[in-house]
């Protein structure tokens, strides 16, 4: 299973990062602009796939930092 990050709402307010998987809250903000700068950040250096969830809590937006599986062929 590939490394993940997931920003999720936090039932008393704000953000929440969490590792896929996980319980705990790596971090908490109030606004969900900063939960995915700061993800995304994270996402990058561990080389994970972010995934970042609505109010609802159902995926908006998938973004790979790691090793792509499946990645793109270039068109020349």
């Amino acid at each position: 299973m590939a490394k993940s990050h997931h920003v999720v709402p936090n039932p008393n307010g704000g953000w929440d990062i969490k590792k896929g998987g996980g319980e705990k809250s790596i971090k908490h903000t109030d606004t969900k602009q900063d939960a995915v700068d700061i993800a995304r950040q994270i996402s990058k250096n561990q080389q994970s796939e972010l995934v970042i969830h609505n109010k609802d809590g159902k995926i908006s937006q998938k973004d790979s930092h790691g090793n792509d599986p499946c990645p793109p062929v270039d068109k020349s």
